[in-house]
């Protein structure tokens, strides 16, 4: 799938968890550009800066937690794309970040098939 041109913002505090959504992007679809952050500022910022066309953000994150940085995500930009990717017993922090704006859920750890239909659904990736 060809996304050349698009712009995916990946952030979350675990490198580790970082490269693993990175990686299985790069092998579903290829020409995206990858812009990384380690916490919600950080998120914030970025977007401000690069204007990604999707975010992936972890919800518990130092500094500032994935739902404040997706409300002042979401204030800055409507109609921001973010998918929450987050791991189990967070459900209320879950249903929070649906309600601040989260176009979907991906739970930890995801499956490479779950990566590809946000693609192909939020960027029309064929």
């Amino acid at each position: 799938m060809d996304i050349t041109g698009k712009k995916i913002l990946v952030c979350d505090d675990s490198v580790l968890a970082r490269k693993q959504l990175m990686d299985a992007v790069k092998e579903i679809a290829t020409g995206a550009t990858f812009i990384e952050g380690k916490n919600g500022a950080e998120a914030v910022e970025l977007y401000k800066n690069d204007k990604p066309d999707l975010v992936f953000m972890d919800i518990v994150m130092p500094e500032k937690d994935g739902t404040t940085a997706l409300s002042e995500i979401r204030d800055y930009d409507d109609n921001a794309t973010i998918i929450i990717v987050s791991s189990v017993g967070t459900q209320d922090l879950l249903k929070k970040a649906i309600q601040l704006g989260a176009k979907d859920f991906i739970q930890k750890p995801f499956e490479k098939n779950q990566i590809k239909e946000i693609i192909e659904l939020r960027l029309g990736g064929k």
